[in-house]
């Protein structure tokens, strides 16, 4: 018993005195470690210069500034933009804010809660909502809509707020560049002073208009129409937590709440055929198109805008595959890097799950000197970020172009397909629903949903009886989903969507995020 008892204790007093020896050098290293960094970082030098403090400037700021990074970020206008696109933050989005400890930025600013949307289509309307029991979603499966510019001022605020971001009005004219690594940038500050900021990481995030991206690679982005909208003031949906989706001709319009007193009102237009907004043209199209297409209980709330004289704002809605430079020390985010078309709303959702997963491989990182290191971080960022953004991607170019009316028997069954697949209540309803809310964003979900929505499009058309002609027309159909699909997942990258490695580095970012 004695023995034991000398055992226990001379077991107890090298366990006491292991964990004392462990404690204080592992302080120590902290320790040393904070110097260094201190040490690194005494002369006040910016660690990142990010170019553009919208949306994605705004919350990089925030993020990296919460790491301990020195930030100074250039904005060419401090004023609250107005804007007719990034009002809608899909459930996905939301997540991806709250990880960063920005959810309360949609707060104070009215912003209007949606959990769903009612589409109509040839008189007939149903409702899909977003899954409420979506194990795989650990967060509240519902979005916002709000004005933009009211968010992206909160956000300003909120990354100003900590004292190693530096928010300055100025316009970014040039890159720094020396032996193949950016160094910096040159811009005309707000007294219209030439002058330049130096950094190890330059990040362009200045929009889909970005004058700095040519210089870094030669990726174009194509105009595929025009999103025309305007606010109806001092009126509330019906349902107003439900986007209201109409499939008119020639594609697509939409209502919904941005405000508990304002209704954004915004429909497509094809290159082709754009209507005149200075001279009216746009008005009377609205009238003598849009609107008679538009049910009655929702055309009263869009002939108001109209009657009003309310502004009419137009933007090109543009697609681009993300290119990475070849440069060192920079890197592109947002729509200076990557678009989509916006029909399901998801920019800001893929843009946030990009700076959370850049956040997190920059962390490591006590000195952001090292070029070669900075280059291999941004290219893991591409790879981890193709299985979410490739399936974002995808499906909004291919939803996209489902909405588009046609005189096309096979195209118009796809058309019908997807309204029916979309409508039909169970599994395909909400599979769809978390699909577009970002709530499911995975790759294989994704092919799986788009293929059932082709063979029950094609089902449609064969009924009640396969004639000839028929099988004809259902032959182009699955053709024509083919050419909507391929292409689009050879662009953003089979291999790096698909290959599991991406994926689970994906999801480690993601659970790593979900620890901050």
């Amino acid at each position: 018993m004695a023995f034991t008892n000398v055992c226990l204790w001379t077991l107890l007093a090298f366990m006491l005195t292991w964990t004392v020896f462990y404690v204080t050098n592992r302080g120590k290293k902290a320790t040393q470690l904070a110097d260094a960094v201190v040490e690194e970082r005494e002369d006040g030098a910016t660690d990142v210069i990010i170019v553009g403090a919208g949306v994605g400037g705004s919350a990089l700021a925030y993020a990296l500034a919460k790491d301990g990074r020195r930030v100074h970020v250039i904005e060419r206008d401090l004023r609250e933009p107005e804007r007719i696109m990034g009002e809608f933050m899909q459930p996905g989005g939301r997540l991806m804010l709250s990880k960063l400890g920005l959810e309360d930025c949609l707060e104070g600013i009215d912003a209007q809660k949606a959990t769903g949307m009612t589409v109509y289509k040839d008189g007939k309307e149903a409702v899909a909502s977003f899954p409420v029991d979506n194990n795989n979603f650990p967060y509240d499966p519902s979005a916002r809509s709000f004005h933009n510019g009211r968010f992206v001022q909160r956000l300003r605020q909120k990354a100003s707020s900590l004292p190693n971001v530096r928010l300055e009005e100025g316009t970014v004219k040039s890159l720094i560049e020396e032996k193949g690594v950016i160094k910096g940038v040159t811009y005309k500050n707000s007294a219209g002073e030439e002058t330049t900021a130096f950094a190890p990481l330059t990040v362009v995030c200045d929009g889909c208009y970005s004058n700095l991206r040519r210089s870094l690679n030669d990726n174009n982005a194509e105009v595929l129409s025009y999103q025309v909208g305007f606010i109806s003031k001092n009126c509330q949906l019906e349902e107003p937590e439900k986007l209201k989706l109409i499939m008119s001709k020639p594609s697509f319009t939409m209502l919904y709440q941005i405000s508990s007193t304002d209704v954004r009102c915004v429909f497509e237009v094809l290159p082709n055929n754009i209507p005149s907004i200075s001279n009216g043209e746009m008005a009377t199209f609205v009238k003598n198109t849009i609107a008679p297409q538009v049910p009655l209980k929702l055309r009263k709330i869009l002939l108001k805008g109209i009657d009003e004289g309310e502004h009419i704002k137009a933007m090109p809605t543009k697609k681009m595959t993300a290119t990475l430079s070849e440069k060192k020390g920079v890197i592109l985010l947002g729509d200076a890097f990557n678009m989509r078309h916006p029909a399901i709303a998801s920019g800001m959702m893929v843009l946030l799950s990009d700076i959370l997963i850049l956040r997190r491989l920059l962390q490591p990182l006590s000195n952001l000197g090292n070029a070669q290191k900075i280059s291999e971080v941004i290219k893991s960022f591409y790879d981890i970020r193709k299985p979410m953004s490739a399936t974002v991607n995808t499906l909004g170019n291919a939803f996209s172009q489902v909405l588009i009316a046609t005189t096309d028997e096979a195209k118009e069954a796809m058309r019908q397909g997807c309204y029916d697949y979309l409508c039909s209540g169970g599994f395909r309803t909400s599979g769809m629903m978390a699909l577009l809310g970002g709530m499911n964003p995975r790759p294989i979900s994704l092919i799986y949903h788009l293929c059932a929505i082709t063979l029950s499009s094609i089902g449609h058309l064969l009924s009640p009886f396969p004639s000839p002609l028929r099988i004809w027309h259902s032959l182009r159909l699955f053709g024509l989903a083919m050419k909507m699909l391929v292409p689009h997942l050879k662009a953003e990258g089979v291999s790096q969507m698909l290959f599991p490695v991406n994926a689970a580095a994906y999801r480690k970012s993601y659970m790593a995020a979900t620890a901050l």
